[in-house]
């Protein structure tokens, strides 16, 4: 996630060092992007961890139908 970050970060940086002299419009809108970048990746963390924690509790589901599937007798 903090590679992401600081990649977007030193994209925009480049972009605007490539710019002469940016108009204060082309700040707002680097600014404007950057939050938007910043709230993509704040949604990106939340659905990492709500997958996270579907993992979590499918690895228990597993685990107990392998306990109830060994006590079968097969």
């Amino acid at each position: 996630m903090k590679k992401i970050t600081l990649l977007g970060l030193l994209a925009l940086f480049a972009t605007s060092l490539g710019a002469q002299s940016p108009a204060p419009a082309d700040s707002q809108q680097i600014v404007a992007l950057v939050r938007e970048v910043k709230a993509q990746q704040t949604q990106i963390a939340d659905n990492q961890a709500k997958i996270d924690a579907k993992l979590v509790t499918l690895a228990e589901a597993i685990r107990v139908a392998r306990i109830y599937a060994s006590r079968g007798g097969r």
